[in-house]
C-alpha cells in the first residue's frame, strides 16, 4: 500500500499541467527547506482527464514516466470537477489522500509537513492554509482557526455563526485525509456537481468525522482568476450553491444538535445569495452602461428589448431598483476610467431563465430555514443584504423577514 495518494483533476490544463508535476517531483527531491523528502515509491498519483481538447494527455504522458506509481483516468466528455475527484478516491489506495487541482501547484516541503502532521496528530484529517497567486503577486490566506498543531472536535471548526470559520473554508486541496473518510463515504463529493462541490463536502466533514486539526503550511499555491474557470462564468451551472445547501439543511434536520448550527448554515446561505445577486446586477449593469456609452467590446452588446427584462429581473420592483441604477453608474465610471476600450471584458448576456431559476430556488431553500433563524440571521444582515436576500422572497415573505 501506498504511503500517499495524490488525486489531480484537470481539463484542458496543459499549459500549466508541467508546473504542477515538477512540484510534485520536487516533493522527492533533497532540499534546504524539505530535509526529508517523500520517497515516490510510496507515492500513487491518480491523474484525471476530464475531456480535455487541449494536449493534456499528452502532458501527462510525458510526466507520468517520472512516477513509479501514476495512473490516468481518461475521461471523454467533461463530468465536472466532483465526479472526476470522486474517481480518483475511488482508485486511491493510500493511507493518506490529497487533493490538487490541474492549475495549481505545490511549494517545497508541502507533502512532507502534511504527512508528519497526520501521523504525529493522528488525527482523522489535517487543514492547512495556503497561498493566492494572482499573476506576480503572492498572498497569504490562513485557515480561519486559531488553534493549531493540535486534535480537535471537528464540530468546534463550525461555530460561531457571525465569523469565518472552517466551514467558510471549503477546500478540498488544502488539506490531508485519511482513508477511513474515503472508506466511510465520508470524503466523497456530491455526485454531478459542476461547481460549489466542496460546500455540502466541509460541513460533512466537521458535522461527523471524528477528529482533525489545522497547521502552518500555506504550501498550495492556488491561482487564481483563472480563465475559463467556472468561477468566471455566469451560467446555471453558478446555481449549484442552492443544491449545496439543500444537502447542509438535510443534513442539519437529521442532526441532534443541528439547530445549533442552523445560525451559521443560514448566515453562509445568504452571503452567497447577495454575491450571486450581486453579481448577476453588475453583469447587466454592464450591460446596460455599454449600451449607454456606445462602447465597443469584445461581444455585441444586448439589444434593449433583451436588456429591459434583465433589468427587470434583476433589480425587482418596489424601490430594489436602486442597486441596479447604482450598478450601472458605477460601470459607466469603470468604463469612462478605461484609456484602451479594448481592455474592456466582453459582455455576457445572462439567459433570462437563470435569473428566475436563480430566485425561484434561492427562495425555496430560504424557506427550508426554520422560521426563527430565519428571522434572526435576517434582521442581524446588512441593510444591503437584507435589500439582496428579500429579491429572492415572495411577496409575502418579504414584509415578514
Amino acid at each position: 500500500m501506498p504511503k500517499l495518494s495524490l488525486i489531480v483533476p484537470a481539463k484542458d490544463c496543459a499549459h500549466y499541467l508541467p508546473q504542477v508535476y515538477r512540484s510534485i517531483l520536487m516533493q522527492a527531491e533533497p532540499h534546504p527547506l524539505q530535509p526529508d523528502p517523500i520517497d515516490l515509491k510510496e507515492l500513487q498519483v491518480i491523474a484525471v482527464d476530464d475531456g480535455s481538447s487541449d494536449g493534456t494527455a499528452q502532458v501527462l504522458d510525458e510526466f507520468g514516466a517520472k512516477f513509479d506509481n501514476f495512473e490516468v483516468i481518461t475521461n471523454p466528455t467533461n463530468v465536472g470537477l466532483a465526479n472526476g475527484r470522486n474517481q480518483g478516491l475511488d482508485r486511491a489506495e493510500g493511507e493518506y489522500i490529497v487533493f490538487l487541482d490541474g492549475d495549481d501547484w505545490l511549494a517545497p516541503n508541502h507533502l512532507p509537513t502534511m504527512l508528519a502532521a497526520m501521523e504525529s496528530l493522528h488525527v482523522d484529517f489535517v487543514r492547512c492554509d495556503h497561498t493566492t497567486v494572482t499573476g506576480n503577486k503572492r498572498g497569504l490566506k490562513r485557515a480561519p482557526m486559531s488553534v493549531r498543531n493540535r486534535a480537535l472536535n471537528p464540530r468546534t471548526g463550525i461555530l460561531p455563526a457571525h465569523t469565518n470559520t472552517m466551514v467558510d473554508y471549503p477546500y478540498a486541496w488544502a488539506g490531508i485525509f485519511h482513508r477511513r473518510l474515503r472508506d466511510s463515504g465520508l470524503l466523497y463529493f456530491p455526485k454531478d456537481f459542476m461547481t460549489a462541490e466542496d460546500r455540502s463536502w466541509i460541513w460533512g466533514l466537521h458535522l461527523d468525522a471524528e477528529s482533525f486539526a489545522v497547521i502552518d503550511a500555506p504550501g498550495i499555491m492556488y491561482r487564481r482568476n483563472v480563465s475559463g474557470s467556472l468561477t468566471q462564468i455566469l451560467d446555471e451551472r453558478q446555481l449549484m450553491f442552492l443544491d449545496a445547501f439543500d444537502l447542509i439543511f438535510e443534513r442539519l434536520d437529521n442532526d441532534s444538535e443541528g439547530h445549533t448550527f442552523y445560525p451559521k448554515a443560514a448566515r453562509n446561505l445568504f452571503a452567497l445569495m447577495e454575491h450571486h445577486h450581486k453579481r448577476y446586477i453588475q453583469a447587466v449593469a454592464y450591460a446596460q452602461a455599454v449600451a449607454e456609452l456606445g462602447v465597443d467590446t469584445a461581444e455585441t452588446s444586448a439589444d434593449s428589448s433583451v436588456l429591459d427584462h434583465l433589468k427587470l429581473r434583476v433589480a425587482g420592483r418596489r424601490g430594489r431598483s436602486q442597486m441596479f441604477l447604482a450598478a450601472v453608474e458605477e460601470e459607466r465610471r469603470n468604463i469612462q476610467a478605461t484609456k484602451d476600450p479594448s481592455d474592456l471584458p466582453p459582455v455576457q448576456i445572462i439567459p433570462q431563465e437563470v435569473l428566475d431559476a436563480l430566485r425561484a430556488r434561492g427562495g425555496r431553500v430560504a424557506q427550508r430555514i426554520p422560521r426563527d433563524v430565519f428571522s434572526e440571521v435576517f434582521a442581524a444582515s446588512t441593510d444591503k443584504r437584507q435589500a439582496h436576500i428579500s429579491w429572492y422572497l415572495p411577496e409575502t415573505e418579504r414584509t415578514s423577514a
